[in-house]
């Protein structure tokens, strides 16, 4: 799911004329400091799609007809173009002055596309300078970064945009998933930034052990909390987790900017597991490990492969699992804590902020 960045246009992007507050000739046009360097690092090192909003007061009126609004806009928009920061949509309101109109701020007709798209809101932010922009990212349910001296309500407040660049780069990668069917009723939290740190209720002792191994081995913060049909067996709960886990680590990638993507091998006494795995979008799943037992605490060993293989599945990822050794226990934690040193490694962001692929896509 994409994040965005819904920006106000005037006192944001430009200053807006202090007379009039009226951008009608390329006279009054000026820039706000710091503007292109801030969102030239934002949109070549960070994950957020570029949205400018303006409800200039008067386009389209006699006394601020559309002729005086266009020179100025463009201009901007090439000025923006030239320095290679292009906004995927220009959402322009011309409803003024109906003040009340669904379209105008802080009301969110303009933007139904990503109310009802795949985007994610909660992980985006609305930038502006008046009240009304932060009263549509409450709307929106999304942050708010109010560019200007006091606002009570907004994520951040600043007046400086390498702040603003700095703040975003500082977010962690975070998501919450549901997953709710007649089966399961599964909650998810995950923090692919986080430190370790885990809340496993599931129903199963055994499994809560080794989601814990992704956790702590990982260094990701992960809750996973699961009402299941565990009176017939145990199948829908690790499956549903599987799922939903993937979905989770596929969220919270985003486009995979600047991850190394790959990781990779954990002893364990007895025990040798390897784990490959790709977060390169195609999910397939190589299973080379036998147990003898039917059991492992609650968990029959045959769910093990189908965890894995539920996960590459929503994850959309290649993994490739091996595992050799006498302790059937000591096997599988080894391929647990593997797959986390592995996932530990694919997720880490590098200074190479394009994606790690020659296709320029993942």
């Amino acid at each position: 799911m994409k994040k965005v960045l819904f920006i106000d246009r005037d006192g944001t992007l430009v200053i807006e004329p202090p007379v009039d507050f009226q951008l009608d000739s390329l006279e009054k046009l000026e820039f706000y400091p710091g503007v292109f360097q801030g969102l030239s690092k934002i949109i070549n090192e960070l994950d957020y799609e570029l949205v400018m909003i303006t409800n200039q007061d008067g386009l389209g009126t006699d006394s601020f007809p559309e002729e005086t609004f266009w020179p100025a806009h463009n201009k901007i928009l090439q000025a923006f173009k030239n320095e290679g920061i292009e906004f995927s949509e220009i959402l322009i309101d011309k409803n003024f002055p109906e003040e009340n109109a669904p379209t105008r701020k802080p009301r969110t007709g303009l933007l139904n596309k990503y109310i009802y798209g795949n985007y994610d809101l909660a992980n985006s932010y609305v930038i502006g300078d008046r009240a009304t922009d932060i009263e549509l990212a409450t709307n929106l349910k999304s942050k708010s970064i109010f560019i200007g001296e006091n606002n009570e309500i907004a994520t951040l407040v600043t007046t400086n945009w390498n702040e603003i660049y700095l703040n975003l780069k500082a977010e962690p990668r975070k998501v919450q998933i549901t997953r709710k069917t007649k089966e399961t009723d599964i909650n998810i939290e995950l923090n692919l930034d986080g430190s370790g740190k885990g809340i496993f209720k599931t129903g199963l002792g055994f499994f809560d052990h080794m989601l814990e191994q992704i956790s702590k081995h990982g260094n990701i913060d992960l809750k996973v909390e699961v009402k299941g049909d565990l009176e017939i067996d145990e199948h829908h709960t690790v499956e549903d987790v599987a799922l939903t886990l993937g979905e989770a680590f596929l969220k919270a990638l985003g486009s995979k900017k600047g991850i190394e993507r790959y990781g990779f091998l954990l002893p364990m006494d007895e025990c040798l597991a390897q784990v490959g795995i790709d977060f390169g979008g195609r999910p397939w799943l190589v299973w080379e490990a036998d147990f003898k037992r039917e059991m492992v605490g609650e968990m029959p060993t045959e769910m093990f492969m189908h965890f894995f293989k539920s996960f590459t599945d929503t994850a959309k990822c290649n993994l490739n699992i091996k595992a050799e050794g006498e302790n059937e226990h000591h096997k599988i934690e080894a391929i647990f804590k593997a797959f986390a040193k592995a996932i530990k490694m694919a997720k880490t962001q590098t200074d190479n902020y394009s994606i790690p692929s020659t296709k320029g896509t993942l």
